[in-house]
């Protein structure tokens, strides 16, 4: 079938991993590389699938997903990413997490795999979409056509990618009080030159933002709903919302 769409799942099991190693990618963002023998066997087939991460809490573990940024299954290595405009229980593990700390994580329960047969990708996002966008333009094959339209307070986030793909980055600037705010990425997008032949469009913010940024590929571009996948990442004014919900 042309532009093949297939959702995988995996068997689950939690991991008790320990830190390797943390850093900062950005002012913005700090990575935590993780390792230990429990991650044998970890599968991520798809570059938007998230792991729980289970973090103390008062009464029970709390959960948080999390984009697997990188996992190098020779070097028995995991990181995650973490945007740390906003201070949540996981934000903060991130921050104070030093050498041999242990985090627990579960999953990914499943995959969402994109045929590598369309002409050109359009990934939009804000800070919570830069693991998944970096991942993707990182594993691009050869030659494939990617252009990325993210979100960012300034360019101290920007964020440089090694691909062997055609990537083309396009970065809006706003202030973190606008995250919510659809419209400077929606200007941009419609601003930008929609490309020829038949593309695959990616878009993950926050839930109004990505909403208003579907509504233009699909009613403004007339893009294929088919070839569109949209996740809200977060929710305006709820506090540390966690779950991600295809929009």
């Amino acid at each position: 079938m042309k532009h093949e769409i297939v959702r995988l799942r995996h068997a689950t099991r939690r991991r008790r991993l320990t830190v390797r190693t943390v850093s900062l990618v950005t002012p913005g963002m700090v990575r935590v590389v993780l390792e230990g023998p429990e991650l044998e066997g970890f599968a991520s087939a798809g570059f938007d699938d998230h792991v729980k991460l289970f973090l103390p809490g008062e009464a029970e573990p709390l959960r948080r997903d999390y984009t697997p940024r990188r996992h190098d299954a020779e070097a028995g290595t995991l990181a995650l990413d973490f945007a740390i405009h906003e201070a949540g229980p996981a934000t903060r593990w991130a921050m104070e997490a030093k050498l041999g700390d242990g985090l627990e994580i579960g999953g990914p329960r499943g995959s969402v795999v994109v045929s590598d047969s369309f002409d050109w990708w359009l990934m939009i996002g804000d800070e919570t979409a830069l693991p998944a966008i970096g991942r993707r333009v990182e594993e691009a094959a050869p030659g494939a056509r990617l252009l990325t339209l993210v979100a960012v307070t300034g360019p101290e986030e920007e964020q440089r990618f090694d691909t062997a793909g055609d990537h083309r980055a396009h970065w809006v600037h706003r202030p973190e009080e606008r995250a919510a705010d659809p419209e400077p990425l929606l200007d941009a997008l419609a601003k930008l030159d929609w490309p020829e032949g038949e593309g695959f469009v990616w878009i993950a913010a926050e839930a109004g933002v990505t909403k208003a940024l579907r509504a233009h590929v699909l009613d403004i571009r007339g893009h294929p709903k088919q070839w569109l996948r949209a996740s809200g990442y977060w929710l305006a004014e709820v506090a540390d919302a966690h779950v991600r919900t295809e929009v």
